[in-house]
This record gives C-alpha cells, sequence and structure tokens, in this order.
C-alpha cells in the first residue's frame, strides 16, 4: 500500500471485519521509538530540506479513529497543513497491516529528537464497551473515487486539435433526435480498426480562455453524454451506446476511453513555490462549488503542475470605496486576498489541471485564484 494512497484513500478505504471473540479490555501502551526500517507512508527523500511539521494548537494527544472518519479529517485534526501527514506518520511493525487505517484504531502523538510523530495502536479483536470495528461497506462514507470516474477515464478537457480530430455521431436508421443506451448509430471519422473499441461520447462546449491572456483558448468543455462501442467497422461506423446519463445528439464527438485510466494513487505535496494560476471552470455547479466537487485550473504541465499538487483557494479581495479617504488617498479600496479552501490536482494536462476541493470553508467560485499553500 503506497503512502501516496494517504490523499486519495482520504476516506478510510480498507476494509475491517469484527470479530466475535470477546477479549479483555486493551491497553494501549506507548508509541513505539521510530526505527529506521523504510515504509510506504515514509516521505520521500529528494533531496530537498524537510518541511517544518506544525501540529495545531489543540491537536489531541490521542484520536480514536471513528467509522467516515477521512484520512483527511484526521490529518487536519492533527496538522496545520494536513498534506504533511507522511512526514510524521510512523509505521509500527508489530502492527498488522499498519498502512491502513480503521475505525478504533488509537492514532498517538509522540515525539523523536524533538519532532512529531503519528503511531497507531490496534486491538485485533473487538473493543469493548464502546469502541468497535466495523466493515467500511458503506460507499457513502468513503472517499468519492466513483465522483472522479470520468474524470480519471474520460476527457472532460478537450484540445481544438483533438475537436477537430474526433470522430461524430450522423444518425441512426430511426428518424429520432435523440439517443441513449441501447440505440445503434453511426459515426463517422473512425476506421475498421475500431472494432470492439470502446469510446466516450460528448458535445463540445464553451471555450476555456486563459484569464491571462483572453486571446489563448486553454480547451473546450466537453459535456459528457454516454458510452459506446463499435460493433461494426465501415464508414459509417455502427456504435453501441451503453451508460448514457445524458442525451445523445447527431454531431456529438467520440473519443477514444482510454485503456488504464488516470493514476488513482498520489503522493500530496507541495508545488513549485510562487505558483498562481485561477480556477476557470467548476464542474456541476452554476455559482460555487464546495468540498469534494471538482474545478478546472488554468495551471497544467507547462506550468510544473502534476497530480498530488496541493493549491490554496484564494478569494479576490473586493474594491469597495472609502468615503473618509483623503486628498492623498484613492477612494476606491481593493481588500486582499483571503484564502478560501484548499484542493488537490487529481488530473494534469498541458494547460489545464482537474482538482478536488478538500477543505472550503466558503463556496469556491470562477475565478478564485489557486496558488501555493
Amino acid at each position: 500500500m503506497s503512502s501516496s494512497l494517504l490523499i486519495l484513500a482520504s476516506l478510510l478505504a480498507g476494509c475491517a471485519t469484527s470479530q466475535k471473540s470477546e477479549a479483555p479490555e486493551p491497553s494501549y501502551t506507548s508509541a513505539p521509538e521510530a526505527t529506521e526500517q523504510s515504509s510506504a507512508a515514509s516521505p520521500v527523500d529528494t533531496g530537498s530540506p524537510q518541511p517544518v511539521v506544525e501540529l495545531r494548537s489543540d491537536a489531541p494527544d490521542t484520536y480514536v479513529v471513528k467509522k467516515g472518519d477521512t484520512l483527511w479529517d484526521i490529518s487536519a485534526t492533527f496538522l496545520k497543513k494536513p498534506w504533511y501527514w507522511p512526514e510524521i506518520w510512523h509505521v509500527n511493525p508489530q502492527v498488522r497491516n499498519p498502512h491502513l487505517i480503521y475505525p478504533g484504531d488509537v492514532l498517538s502523538i509522540y515525539y523523536v529528537d524533538g519532532k512529531p510523530m503519528l503511531g497507531i495502536n490496534r486491538g485485533d479483536y473487538r473493543l469493548s464497551p464502546g469502541i468497535r470495528v466495523e466493515n467500511l461497506d458503506d460507499e457513502a462514507k468513503r472517499f468519492p473515487i466513483q465522483a472522479l470516474r470520468h474524470f480519471l477515464l474520460r476527457p472532460q478537457v478537450v484540445s481544438e486539435e483533438e475537436l477537430k480530430q474526433a470522430a461524430h455521431i450522423v444518425g441512426s436508421q430511426e428518424r429520432k433526435l435523440i439517443y441513449g443506451t441501447g440505440d445503434k448509430v453511426y459515426a463517422r471519422g473512425l476506421d475498421d480498426t475500431s472494432l470492439g473499441m470502446r469510446y466516450s461520447i460528448f458535445r463540445p462546449g464553451r471555450p476555456l480562455y486563459n484569464p491571462d491572456n483572453q486571446k489563448e483558448v486553454l480547451g473546450y468543455e466537453a459535456i459528457y453524454a454516454s458510452d459506446a462501442e463499435v460493433i461494426r467497422g465501415g464508414n459509417p461506423s455502427t456504435v453501441m451506446l451503453h451508460e448514457s446519463v445524458r442525451e445523445v445528439l447527431r454531431g456529438d464527438r467520440a473519443l477514444p476511453l482510454e485503456a488504464n485510466p488516470a493514476d488513482t494513487e498520489f503522493y500530496p505535496h507541495e508545488p513549485p513555490a510562487g505558483t498562481r494560476g485561477q480556477i476557470i471552470s467548476l464542474f456541476d455547479a452554476l455559482s460555487g462549488s464546495a468540498n469534494y466537487q471538482v474545478v478546472v485550473t488554468n495551471l497544467g504541465n507547462r506550468d510544473g503542475i502534476e497530480p498530488g499538487h496541493i493549491l490554496a483557494i484564494n478569494q479576490p479581495g473586493r474594491v469597495i470605496k472609502d468615503i473618509y479617504h483623503t486628498k492623498n488617498e484613492t477612494p476606491d479600496v481593493t481588500l486582499p486576498e483571503e484564502q478560501s479552501g484548499l484542493m488537490m490536482v487529481f488530473r494534469s494536462f498541458e494547460k489545464v489541471s482537474y482538482a478536488l476541493i478538500m477543505e472550503a470553508q466558503r463556496p469556491v467560485r470562477k475565478g478564485d485564484f489557486a496558488v501555493s499553500p
């Protein structure tokens, strides 16, 4: 289990099983001293100075994990910067499956050479009287990986070149205006080698402009409509629609589904110093987004952005009138930016990236800044 799972597995994704046998009340001993044993949860040595990990002033000495806890929430209970979790996580070799966290586990803070470490104490039997280990089979309580499925498998932003080269739907034998799951439709732009291949059907949306240069189109929104499989080659090819989430129309485009979805393991880390961009689009939100919703930024691979980067969300300061200004002062005052949340990049392209909002104190809006935390 890689430490990179520590954030994407933000909702406790391990499956613990309750055991029937009773046992005496477990006595939790002090956490063992750190050893030199390497572990997947240990931070990667990049040769650069290690970050200074700061505990919250109100961080508890111990914490009992509850069903439904997210690792991000647990990290935020102890740390001012939750993405530094791997820096303090200590794997106890005496604990079974030390990389996984289960309801009922007791997390304890201790210090080694003045540095905080977090250890785990676990009983391998049913805890009593009040703490019980339960199966984590409630998908609603787990990290919303299904919410990211379309973003990891399918394009949500396409380049102008991809749009020009994409195959398109021309119609069907039936005189229908809209199509959906189970319908056979015909597409031009595919060839005989496409037989059996699966495609994503999408509708071109509005262009996404670079807020720093309104003449630069970073890409086009791809409004996902359906999956499709080529069941007969030719020009046009015959395509069967599957798992439609909205109507498919003539003129909709088709791009291959990725055989290997984007990586779902992320090692949370800071972006290059001085990183600054903007949120240019919100998914499934009209005016504001909240926790576990997806946004698009104008930061991409060309800006050094990669999956796992943590970005702070800053809201622009309003411009207000100062009715008490002096002759030497301007009447307009621009208020400073205020941090309103944190997000993690989970997929990056050349010019744009997708990020998942991890914390939001206020609604996240298009035009908010994405900066180094």
